[in-house]
Order: C-alpha cells, then sequence, then structure tokens
C-alpha cells in the first residue's frame, strides 16, 4: 500500500493585494497562475484589522493573535540601550509564530522576507530575514549578523540578490511602455521601479532556491511589491484623477497592472516547486482603494500613507482537501495560522484571536486543540530570552536610571526621535483596541496621549470617539471645544462624530440637522451616509435609512454595516426577502457580525424556512452566546415548527439556568465603590447576603456590606449556596474561585486608578505618601485578568459600569443595572443611595 505524504503549505503574502484590481486582470487573462488556482481552489475577501500597519498585520497573519498581545506596534521602535531608533525588531514579538510552532513538531520552515523577521530566529530550517532584500552588498561582511541562518546558507542566498542595477530596460519597459520620455533628471520614477522590482526579485529567488534545495513543510515568502508599487503609482491608475498631471498619467497608468502581472509571473514559478501534496495559500494583509476612495491628498502626520489602505485584503486557496472554484465568506488575517495548523493537523489554540477556515474543506474536519502554545515547554527555535526584550520597557527603566544620575542623558534629537516613537507605538496600541471596540482600554491611552499633545488631531478625534462609545457626553462636549480651537477642527470628521454623540444622546432632529449639513458641503464622506440611516433608523424613518443606506453602498460598495442596516430596515418595512439577502451581504463581507445572522434567522423565520432559520439563529449564538432573543426563537422554532423537542429543550435548559441559581456578585478593586453599589441594590428591592462584621467608619460611614467567608473563597466555596438569588461583594482578585455550578451577573465597578489608590493611601493610614507604579500596574492586570476570565466562562455575564457615571448620570446607570438584572428596582431609593459628598479623592470636579 502506498504511503500517502504529509501535506505542505506554500504561504505567499502580497502585500495590498486587492481584488478590485485583479478581477479585471483575470477576466482578461493576464494573471494566468493565479487564475489556475482560482478555479482549483477558494477565494475570498480578508478582512483586516486596525491600524493597517504591515509590521503589525503581517505579525497577526503568522500569529494568529492581535498587537496587543504579539507586541508588534510600528514600524520602528528604541533601541533598547536607549540611544536611537531602529526598524522594528521579531524579538519584540512576545508570542510564539507559526513556524515556531512548526518547528516544535518537527517541521522544517522556510521563511522569506517576512516583516519583521530580522534578527533571523535560530530556526529548523532557513530564515532568509526581511534584512536581506534591502542589504547592500554582495560578500558575508556586509551583511549585518542576523540577516540569514543558518550561516552555511549566506553565500548560497547572497547568490539569489537582484541589486537595481542588474534591473534590464525590457524590465523597466514592461512597467513604463514610454519609459524613454522619461527625464530621468527631474523625474526619479524609473529608478523607484528598478529598486522595488529588484527587492521582489530577490525574495523570489531566495524562495525559489529553498524551495527546490530543502525538503520543506512550510514555505512563507512575504512580497512587499504591490504596496510599494501602489503607493508609488496609484495616484496614475486609471481613471484619470483632477490633480494628477496629463503626462505623468500617461506615462504612468499602466504601472499597477504590470505590477500584479509582475507578480503572477513569479507565482508560476513558485507553483512549479510544489507537488500534489502541496496546498498553496495567498493572502495579502490588506487592500488598496484604487478607485473614487482613493486619496487625492495625505494629510502631514506620521503613517499617513496607510489611509490609502482599504478594509479587505485577498485570500486564495487550493490543494489537496481544498473545495474546488467556490467562495468562502467571513475570513480574517487572524485565521491564517489556525487555518494552516488545522491543514497539517497541528492543534489550535484557544487563545488565538483566529479561527480555522473549515468552509474551505471539502470534509468535515475535527480541529485538535491546545489552550494555549504559549504554555508549552520544548524547543520552539526562537531567540533566546535575553534577546527577547521589551525594547519600550527598556527604554522607560534607562529613562529612569538617567533621572536617578546613574547614566548621562541622550542626545536631544535622539531624545526626540525615541519620545515620537514610543508616543506612535501607544497610539497604534490605542488604534488596536479602537478596532476591537475596546474602548475602555484605547480611552486611557488616547488621554495620556492627549495630555502630552493636545493639538494632534488624531488623538482628540480617536478620544472623542472613545467617550462617545462609552458614553462620556459631558467629556465630550469639553473634547469638541478643544477641537473647534484647531486649525483643522472644521473637518467633516469631526462633524461625523458629532452627529454621533447626538445619536448617542437621542437627539435625532438635531443628529439629522448636522449630517444633512456634512453631507451637503462634503457629498461622498465615508461613513456619513451610513451614520445618517442609523439616525433614520433609530428615529423609525426607514424609507429615509434605505435611501442613506444605499447611498453609502454607492459610495463603497464593502460597507458591512450599511448592508445589516438594509437588512434592519427592510425587516421592520415587512420586505423578508430583501432583508435576507442584505444580511446574507454583509455577513459575506464580515462574517463574524453576530447580529447580522440574527436579523438573517429573523428574516428567514417570517419567510417560514424554518430550518434555514435555526441555523443562522445557531451560528449567531455561537459568535454571542448572551443573545438570549436568539434562543427564546430558537425554542419556538423547534418545538413549534421543526417537531424537534430535543434541540428546543436544550435551549429551554440553558435560558433556565440563566433564571435559575444565579447569584449577582457585585466587585472591584478596593476602594472603587464596590460598598456604595451594595447599598444601592439593596435599598433597590434585592436580597443582599452580608454578616455586618465589618462595621461602618469614616472609610466609609454608610457600610461596606461585606460577607466574611468571602475573603476564603479560594479554599471554601460551600457557603455560596447562601447566595443563590441574593447579591454578594466579592473583590476582583477572588472573582476566578468562583465555582461553575452556577450562574453569575457580574456588576463590574470601574474606577480612575490614581483615585482608588490615594483612597487607599488613606485608608491604610499613609495619606499624602505615594503609592508605587508597579502597584498601579498590578491592579491594572488584576482587571485585565477580570475581562478574560467573564469571556471564558459561559456561565458569567458581566456589567461594567464607571464610578464616576454613577455618580453624576445616576439615572441611565440605574436604568443599565436594571436592565441587566432583569428585575424592576425601586430606581428612587437606588438614587438615594447614591451620595455624591462621599465622592473624595476626585479628580474631576464636576457640580
Amino acid at each position: 500500500m502506498t504511503k500517502v505524504q504529509n501535506k505542505k503549505v506554500l504561504l505567499i503574502g502580497w502585500d495590498a493585494a486587492d481584488w478590485k484590481i485583479i478581477n479585471p486582470l483575470l477576466d482578461a487573462g493576464r494573471m494566468p497562475a493565479l487564475e489556475s488556482l482560482v478555479n482549483r481552489g477558494v477565494i475570498g475577501k480578508l478582512a483586516t484589522l486596525e491600524p493597517t500597519f504591515s509590521p503589525m498585520l503581517w505579525t497577526s497573519i503568522a500569529t494568529g493573535k492581535t498587537a496587543d498581545k504579539h507586541g508588534i506596534l510600528g514600524f520602528i521602535e528604541p533601541t533598547p540601550e536607549g540611544d536611537g531608533i531602529r526598524p522594528v525588531n521579531v524579538t519584540s514579538r512576545k508570542v510564539r509564530a507559526l513556524w515556531n510552532i512548526l518547528n516544535y513538531k518537527n517541521k522544517w520552515v522556510n521563511l522569506v522576507n517576512w516583516w519583521p523577521s530580522y534578527p533571523a530566529e535560530p530556526l529548523h530550517g532557513v530564515v532568509v530575514s526581511n534584512n536581506f532584500p534591502k542589504a547592500i552588498g554582495d560578500k558575508d561582511s556586509d551583511l549585518p549578523a542576523g540577516t540569514i541562518h543558518p550561516a552555511e546558507w549566506i553565500k548560497k542566498i547572497l547568490e539569489t540578490k537582484v541589486y537595481p542595477e542588474n534591473i534590464t530596460d525590457q524590465e523597466l519597459l514592461n512597467f513604463v511602455s514610454d519609459a524613454i520620455k522619461v527625464d530621468q533628471d527631474t523625474d526619479k520614477s524609473l529608478v523607484k521601479l528598478s529598486v522595488i522590482t529588484a527587492e521582489n526579485l530577490t525574495v523570489f529567488n531566495a524562495a525559489i532556491k529553498l524551495m527546490k534545495e530543502t525538503d520543506w513543510d512550510l514555505t512563507a515568502a512575504y512580497f512587499g511589491g504591490i504596496d510599494q508599487y501602489c503607493h508609488q503609482f496609484m495616484k496614475f491608475h486609471p481613471p484619470m484623477l483632477p490633480s494628477v498631471n496629463g503626462k505623468e498619467f500617461e506615462l504612468y497608468k499602466d504601472v499597477i497592472n504590470a505590477a500584479y502581472i509582475f507578480h503572477d509571473e513569479m507565482l508560476a514559478r513558485l507553483l512549479e516547486q510544489t507537488d500534489e501534496n502541496t496546498v498553496v495559500i495567498i493572502i495579502s494583509d490588506h487592500g488598496f482603494h484604487s478607485d473614487h476612495l482613493r486619496m487625492h491628498t495625505l494629510p502631514d502626520f506620521t503613517a499617513a500613507a496607510a489611509l490609502e489602505h482599504s478594509p479587505y485584503g485577498i485570500i486564495c486557496m487550493a490543494g489537496p482537501g481544498i473545495k474546488e472554484d467556490e467562495r468562502i465568506y467571513g475570513a480574517s488575517i487572524l485565521d491564517i495560522t489556525p487555518t494552516i495548523l488545522a491543514i497539517l493537523g497541528i492543534p489550535v489554540a484557544k487563545d488565538m484571536d483566529g479561527k480555522p477556515l473549515l468552509n474551505a474543506f471539502k470534509e468535515k474536519t475535527l480541529v485538535p486543540s491546545i489552550d494555549s502554545w504559549e504554555d508549552v515547554t520544548g524547543n520552539f527555535y526562537t531567540h533566546p530570552a535575553i534577546l527577547q526584550v521589551d525594547t519600550f520597557a527598556s527604554v522607560e527603566a534607562l529613562r529612569q536610571l538617567v533621572e536617578l544620575g546613574y547614566i548621562e542623558e541622550p542626545d536631544e534629537d535622539i531624545e526626540k526621535a525615541i519620545s515620537k516613537t514610543l508616543e506612535e507605538a501607544k497610539y497604534n496600541l490605542s488604534r488596536t483596541y479602537l478596532g476591537l471596540r475596546r474602548f475602555r482600554e484605547a480611552m486611557p491611552i488616547l488621554e495620556d496621549l492627549f495630555g502630552t499633545n493636545q493639538q494632534d488631531i488624531r488623538f482628540n478625534l480617536d478620544l472623542l470617539r472613545c467617550y462617545i462609545e462609552l458614553k462620556k457626553f459631558d467629556h465630550a462636549r469639553e473634547l469638541i471645544n478643544n477641537i473647534d480651537t484647531l486649525k483643522e477642527g472644521s473637518r467633516p470628521s469631526v462633524d461625523l462624530l458629532k452627529g454621533m454623540l447626538l445619536i448617542y444622546e437621542k437627539k435625532y432632529e438635531e443628529a439629522i440637522t448636522l449630517l444633512r449639513k456634512v453631507e451637503k458641503e462634503n457629498p461622498g464622506f465615508p461613513n456619513l451616509q451610513t451614520n445618517l440611516g442609523n439616525v433614520y433608523l433609530k428615529s423609525g424613518m426607514f424609507i429615509e435609512a434605505v435611501q442613506a443606506y444605499e447611498n453609502a453602498l454607492n459610495f463603497d460598495d464593502g460597507n458591512a454595516g450599511a448592508y445589516r442596516g438594509l437588512a434592519i430596515c427592510h425587516l421592520r418595512l415587512k420586505k423578508y426577502e430583501e432583508a435576507a439577502e442584505y444580511a446574507l451581504s454583509a455577513i459575506g463581507l464580515f462574517f463574524n457580525m453576530p447580529l447580522a445572522h440574527y436579523h438573517l434567522g429573523e428574516a428567514l423565520y417570517y419567510l417560514k424556512k424554518y430550518q434555514e432559520s435555526a441555523q443562522a439563529f445557531e451560528l449567531s449564538l455561537k459568535m454571542a452566546d448572551n443573545l438570549y432573543k436568539a434562543r427564546l426563537r430558537l425554542v419556538k422554532i423547534y418545538r413549534d415548527h421543526l417537531n424537534e423537542p430535543a434541540k428546543a429543550e436544550i435551549h429551554t435548559k440553558i435560558l433556565n439556568q440563566i433564571m435559575k441559581g444565579e447569584i449577582i456578585i457585585v466587585s472591584g478593586l478596593p476602594r472603587s465603590g464596590t460598598s456604595m453599589l451594595m447599598q444601592m441594590l439593596q435599598a433597590g428591592g434585592l436580597d443582599i447576603l452580608t454578616d455586618n462584621v465589618r462595621e461602618p467608619d469614616e472609610n466609609n460611614p454608610k457600610g461596606y456590606l461585606e460577607y466574611a467567608p468571602v475573603k476564603n473563597l479560594k479554599k471554601d466555596q460551600s457557603f455560596l449556596v447562601q447566595a443563590e438569588g441574593k447579591v454578594i461583594k466579592v473583590i476582583t482578585q477572588l472573582l476566578k474561585y468562583l465555582p461553575e455550578q452556577f450562574s453569575y451577573k457580574v456588576i463590574f465597578v470601574k474606577r480612575d486608578m490614581h483615585e482608588i489608590l490615594t483612597s487607599q493611601q488613606k485608608m491604610i493610614g499613609k495619606a499624602g505618601e505615594t503609592y508605587s507604579i508597579s502597584l498601579a500596574q498590578a491592579f491594572e492586570r488584576e482587571i485585565e485578568l477580570v475581562d478574560i476570565w467573564a469571556h471564558k466562562e459561559p456561565n458569567v455575564e458581566i456589567l461594567y459600569l464607571n464610578y464616576e457615571d454613577v455618580i453624576y448620570d445616576t439615572d441611565d446607570q440605574i436604568q443599565s443595572i436594571s436592565s441587566f438584572i432583569g428585575k424592576d428596582l425601586d430606581k428612587h431609593k437606588m438614587k438615594d443611595a447614591v451620595h455624591i459628598d462621599l465622592y473624595r479623592n476626585r479628580l474631576s470636579q464636576k457640580a
């Protein structure tokens, strides 16, 4: 019997590749290599992450994790010595990459030009780092240490190097057919073309050599060419922009198409080195605007070029076990590493943010899993721990030594460069959180950045968005006043956010008036029509909402939010077939949108397509299991329409578990306001489990309402049977010891960390003394762990409250509490339990 060989994977990264450019070229037969893969495989759009900065995104692709976890936060970073800045190094990556996991499983990896991969990790295989294509020189001694691993491959790889002067006239004519007309004394475009082409041919040559001369399991090669060509020449791509010189347009209008054709030619040669056991995956980290969405001019701030990127890249996958000539939906760049692990039969980690794209597989596949690859011991062929340095932490430590007088202060220009680099890294982290809709984590970072630079329009606008999303409307209004003083304060994006604020404040008429004004002055401004549609929808103006959403799609047909808005509108208008179509369109663009699946289920239910409706509701629950209305509909469908009482019982039991055997937990750090919340809930009519062992004092004159056995929760949980159906206080650090047999509704109180620690200092008799930064960091970490715990445990629901909001926005917060608990509380008595005079140690001075 013939032994079946193991699968292997060829992973090709085309930075910024976009179907909008590719599809016409495929139709014209000008990308035959890619077309062959499309015909025998699957294709789809690949959703990117924010910010669309390549080092961050390609690291997310390689790890299946977001930037806040993997630690690569931009293009540059400070040197660990604090004496300058450098291109971001792979040593700043905090987690294991795909190739480390494969090496642990004794797989051979060839890694070419991944960004970042310098200095080369000591992999079982060959690493040609991203330093090599740009390296100058052709000798061993010319290469910086760490450019290529292992050393015995250096001479072989040097033979693959292509230099700009090696690019022939004929090769340039492929991009610019009238290159002879270029005035090279004043126009350096041909030089730029030569540099980009030489670097990408170097990557290609190195990959070909490694594929030929090694017995590999994974070859991963990153080509930055499309992105580089686009940033230089997309402005000349047809149709001609009004701002472009006609002569230059005629010279360079074919460069972008030529760039894609060039990549297809390289792909054809790469495919010749594969066999029937190879799964080929081509991806891009994002797309690139090529039509009316192109930027005419770029604003003057760091990495503004990323504004030219579009939110959807490409994925094309073909090979053994992969479906043929089909389209997949809902793929994200985070899904690539989990998918490759699934293809190779290697466990996927539960702490990865992506998922295997099982809808691309021919057969139903049971994918093994593991909690985390970070906890596994063994050889992962990473750099020694001494080289894996958090350079940002190192710089902070060095600054501390400067302040203490142990080392000399760096040169002023270097210090400015380092400060700017640190600032941009922090900003990129905040944008990562914004992209994940983790506004509470983004807000303090942006507040810190705003505190040091109130003139930067980016910090203003992003912080304003946080305040609006978190319903900190007073803060938002104050920030708008600052924005209006800036030179860029009248930008339409500011008015768009003002409109969002009015929507959240339920001032729909004012919002419509403002957004219509922006529409008149700036027709086609991104997201304007979607927001206008949202206002109309909330106002019950469904016809107007439909028009606004359609306008949004006329401007950008990749707007998933507009499709979902149209689905809701047509549901309310009882046009169920149209509603289903629009919901499917939204899902096709962005699969992980649970409410879009829910609305699809609604539409199918009213169309009496009960089996399909149930599938949609089940999917929505897989993505958001707190969609109780989906469970209620499923009970009705399984019981009344599909005659599947067993499935109805499953969801009924889950619903019963939610409403029975439940404990309400009040939690937060000590001195965050938990006692006041306990007093409010007791006043509202809920039973409180307390023994009153700890009596009121000057720090808490209204009482603590604690229960002493909670302190021993880690060792003894037996007392919790007494808490069933009641409210009990549990501090942050003890939440993880709550047993699984109960369901919990946790009300978690957050408060400014400075206020908490100042109050704690007073309570322990250290008023006026400063607290350590490490203590603050430890407490912040505890709060982060709460969020991880709450998301991990299926028996936990959590409501986050801000202490200041409870004090100053009491009515709304009480309503949120009442809705969360699901009981009719005595709201007047709850409000009476809030004593603003006991809000001591506060930073703000609101009346």
